[in-house]
């Protein structure tokens, strides 16, 4: 414990003496080192994907890939251009001026669902902000962390940029991760439950995730040809992995049958005989507990082990679940190309059914509605407790911000309280500075009386 203590403040110190050269920076200056671990990540994202397959036996190579590169290019694409030092921006009306200063030191443990994409999105939004990063990679996870950051720091050398800026935990455990936290100026948790917690009872500011459940809620006016390919790609998207792939369809119950035969002619297998149902449950949740063995794998894999005949070139399970919520455990979030479905009369009832599910996990995260009645939309919006609602998208890759939406591209998506997260929106670089405001007084404002106030 002694030397992991020692260890842990060892790393704090090299990075507080990086953190104060850096604070010195421009934006130019700063941006040129947050352009540099994007492109790190970019330049090197097939090996790095391919040491995330090999390591973690998770995911599919090319997914992986593009999710390494097309992250990078889509944080870089965001970043870049916005003001994160000094005077960010002018509210003439109010006499507020908006002034960007560094946090210090964040500390950061990632996913082994996401072992490259996570470090380089949380170095870069954290280098945007001229602070320091320690990153305290999953164990089963840690051999393509500690090479990201390899690749990152080589980058960072040619610009010269101040050594020790993003350091990485080579061999981590839940002690070290633990003491990261507590150490460093504000957290970052992306992972399991039980290292959100760790970071949220480490003493200092945190930013977590909540357990993903994505519903896919399918209106009477979907375009049924256009939202069962974006629906099958989001869900099979690095063999379902990913907190924003999607995990269920709710569709209305007379373009049932239709909606299902166009995914059966796209590729999916719909497990409909009751006997193939129960043993696909046994497998994936086995005393309706997720069977982490079935993580990332592929849906002829999964269907194999359930004594389920399927092409090799299967692309997804579709099953009718029982029903909504604790009813089956079908409901909940599957990290693996299987989906759930529900069928409704009333717009009212799909809500109702997205509700149950989410009571029984996932609450607070994310959706994806496929409809184009503005009424309904904002229905679901108004009556369905999560952070973003995609429409007529991607789950997977729009969730967690695209070029086709407004959402900030991020690794990590804050549920709200609903996720017992402390924010409602995807991480980025503004989370990660603390703003000073000037205020101007005003001499000749009005000042109301009582009576304006509350007449």
């Amino acid at each position: 414990m002694e030397e992991d203590r020692e260890y842990v403040s060892e790393i704090i110190n090299r990075a507080r003496k990086a953190q104060q050269v850096f604070e010195t920076y421009s934006q130019e200056q700063v941006d040129q080192v947050v352009r540099a671990v994007g492109k790190a990540v970019y330049d090197n994202g097939e090996e790095l994907a391919r040491m995330a397959i090999d390591e973690t036996r998770m995911g599919n190579y090319e997914d992986k890939v593009m999710k390494n590169k097309g992250k990078a290019m889509a944080t870089w694409n965001y970043l870049k251009g916005k003001k994160s030092v000094g005077i960010l921006q002018y509210f003439e009306e109010d006499g507020i001026v908006e002034v960007g200063k560094p946090i210090g030191i964040i500390g950061a443990v990632t996913p082994v669902t996401n072992p490259v994409m996570t470090p380089m999105h949380n170095a870069m939004i954290a280098l945007k902000g001229r602070n320091a990063i320690v990153i305290c990679p999953h164990p089963s996870a840690k051999d393509c962390g500690v090479k990201t950051v390899q690749y990152i720091n080589e980058y960072l050398k040619e610009l010269g940029a101040p050594e020790n800026l993003v350091q990485v935990v080579e061999n981590p455990t839940l002690e070290i991760s633990n003491m990261v936290m507590k150490m460093t100026d504000v957290c970052i948790s992306t992972g399991g439950p039980g290292m959100v917690k760790v970071a949220y009872s480490s003493g200092k500011p945190a930013f977590g995730v909540g357990a993903g459940n994505n519903q896919c809620l399918i209106d009477m006016d979907a375009d049924i040809k256009d939202a069962v390919p974006k629906i099958i790609r989001g869900r099979i998207y690095d063999n379902g992995v990913l907190c924003t792939c999607e995990q269920s369809i709710i569709c209305p119950e007379s373009r049932y049958d239709e909606i299902i035969a166009e995914f059966k002619s796209q590729g999916a297998y719909y497990v409909s005989e009751p006997a193939e149902v129960v043993a696909l449950r046994n497998v994936v949740f086995p005393e309706g507990a997720l069977n982490k063995i079935c993580v990332g794998l592929s849906a002829a894999k999964i269907a194999s082990m359930a004594g389920i005949t399927v092409d090799e070139g299967t692309k997804l399970l579709i099953v009718k679940a029982d029903g909504p919520g604790t009813v089956d455990p079908f409901a909940k979030e599957k990290l693996f190309p299987i989906l759930s479905a529900y069928s409704y009369k009333a717009w009212e009832e799909g809500v109702a059914i997205v509700n149950a599910n989410l009571d029984y996990e996932g609450k607070g995260h994310s959706m994806v509605i496929h409809s184009f009645t503005k009424e309904h939309i904002e229905y679901a919006a108004e009556n369905i407790p999560v952070s973003r609602f995609l429409v007529n998208g991607i789950g997977s890759s729009g969730l967690g911000g695209a070029y086709t939406n407004g959402l900030a591209p991020t690794g990590t998506l804050g549920c709200g309280s609903w996720g017992n997260n402390s924010i409602s929106e995807n991480l980025n670089y503004r989370h990660l500075i603390n703003i000073s405001r000037i205020a101007y007084t005003n001499s000749n404002a009005h000042i109301p009386t009582p009576e304006e106030i509350w007449g």
